[in-house]
């Protein structure tokens, strides 16, 4: 089973500024980790953009409803291999 992290990648690029675009791999985990993991990360950051790795339709629903719950918007949600890559942000 894979381990949870949560690290810049920089093979997305960087953002203005030189900021490194925060990643959650939540790949291989059941749900409700994905979520768990999600719901912590956010309730740290006031705004900004995060990104979310899951391999299933039901995580990928679950999280961008939690995430909704706590004020965060899904920008944008991409089909990557076999996994989701969902971005949400909060202004």
């Amino acid at each position: 089973m894979p381990v949870y992290w949560l690290y810049n990648e920089d093979k997305i690029g960087k953002k203005e500024g030189g900021i490194m675009e925060k990643v959650i791999d939540a790949r291989g985990l059941s749900c409700p980790q994905p979520v768990i993991l999600t719901l912590d990360t956010i309730k740290n950051l006031d705004k900004g953009e995060l990104q979310i790795l899951v391999d299933t339709d039901t995580a990928k629903e679950n999280v961008i409803r939690a995430a909704g719950s706590k004020g965060w918007q899904a920008k944008d949600i991409k089909e990557e291999d076999d996994a989701y890559r969902i971005v949400i942000t909060k202004d």
